[in-house]
Formats: C-alpha cells, structure tokens, sequence
C-alpha cells in the first residue's frame, strides 16, 4: 500500500493520493467474536500500546479530515496505531 500510495502520487499529480493506515479499532469489524473475546483483544492490545487504549473510529477519522484538509500534502500514509510502531 504504501509504494501504491507514493506511485499514484506521482503519477497522478497535481491530484494529491494520501492513504490512513488504523491499527486497532473499535468497529463492527470484530463482529465476529463473541463480546467477552473482543473485550480481552481491547485490554490486550491496549496494554501494549504507548497511550494505553484501542482507537475509535473517530480516531482514524480524524486522520483522514486532516489529509483532506491539507493541501500540501501527497504520497503520504498517516498511521494511526496508538504507537505500535514505536512500541
């Protein structure tokens, strides 16, 4: 995805290509497991994260108004994970 993101910017300019890349969420997603499962897959990947908490939805909401509100900004992927990549 993100050598996608980076060609389409290119190829594709002056239309600006910029990507949210969500760790965990709390969404319809997890669905699927029961809620007792999904409560533990929370406080589990919470614990192991810098700030402490699973994202909602809003949180990678965010991201994406941020993108579209700056218009200076192509090729870019916003990772929004609470810290997993630096953890």
């Amino acid at each position: 995805m993100n050598a996608v993101v980076r060609s389409l910017a290119v190829e594709l300019a002056p239309l600006r290509v910029n990507a949210v890349a969500p760790g965990v969420l709390r969404s319809p997603l997890w669905s699927a497991m029961s809620d007792a499962d999904r409560e533990t897959m929370y406080e589990s990947t919470a614990a192991s994260l810098p700030l402490g908490r699973v994202a909602a939805p809003d949180d990678a909401a965010k991201a994406y108004v941020a993108l579209m509100d700056q218009d200076y900004v192509t090729g870019t992927i916003a990772v929004v994970d609470g810290g997993t990549l630096v953890a």
